[in-house]
């Protein structure tokens, strides 16, 4: 495990960014797993402005993302395939065929899930894969469980994690119940993971997540045994680590 720490969000997805170009330079049609929320925005926006200065090109690049709201249809503001196309593939060159982000609208969940599988296996596998944290400790929506789900499935979502979406959202009530999300098994199996994690408010699960015992009830905490796993993050995050 590696942490670079900076002093800044700012910085920190510069850092973030390095790595990605790293591995876009290395392979152009490299397979993306890709994050939504608040922190990888920045990272986002670093990305975006180096395609356009002409040091990283997503033409051949793909990508999938770790999770969806079920029961949203993409156009809606507030699904992660909206948020996507928001925050990051209306600025780039990617090609809308070459992301994935899995189908809220789905009539058959487990079938939609299984077909999701098996795209990634296709495409090789996940080289490298983007995290955030949730206060829970939940990637992806992987919430603190019993065991760890291997492979990409509904999951229903738990108070906490409804509470800290509600502010995108009118009411608690209009907060989806249930998500797809690629499996803790998923995750593991990219080559290398990059989490973005900043502010104070991620320091205690930080530390809980990588200075703690690994269980499925800190689902962050598997991540200690990844081969090529790398933490960024702000000073604030940082402060317990």
């Amino acid at each position: 495990m590696k942490i670079l720490k900076a002093p800044t969000k700012e910085e920190a997805a510069r850092l973030a960014a390095d790595l990605f170009e790293d591995v876009i330079r290395e392979n152009p049609n490299c397979v993306l797993g890709l994050a939504t929320g608040s922190s990888p925005v920045p990272l986002y926006q670093e990305l975006i402005a180096r395609e356009k200065a002409g040091k990283i090109d997503f033409s051949a690049v793909r990508s999938a993302n770790l999770d969806e709201y079920k029961g949203l249809a993409p156009d809606h503001p507030q699904s992660y395939r909206y948020f996507m196309q928001e925050n990051l593939f209306d600025h780039i060159s990617i090609r809308p065929e070459n992301t994935i982000v899995p189908d809220g609208l789905a009539k058959d969940g487990e079938v939609m899930c299984a077909a999701y599988e098996e795209k990634i296996r296709a495409w090789g596998g996940i080289d490298l894969q983007l995290l955030g944290i949730g206060h829970d400790g939940h990637i992806g929506f992987n919430e603190p469980d019993t065991h760890f789900p291997r492979f990409t499935h509904e999951t229903a979502l738990l108070e906490i994690t409804r509470r800290a979406n509600q502010r995108f959202f009118s009411s608690l009530d209009e907060v989806p119940r249930a998500a797809y999300t690629m499996g803790v098994g998923t995750v593991m199996a990219a080559r290398r993971i990059v989490m973005v994690a900043n502010g104070e408010d991620k320091a205690e699960i930080l530390k809980k997540s990588f200075c703690g015992p690994v269980t499925p009830e800190v689902p962050a905490s598997i991540l200690q045994f990844h081969p090529d796993f790398t933490l960024v993050c702000d000073e604030a995050a940082a402060k317990l680590l």
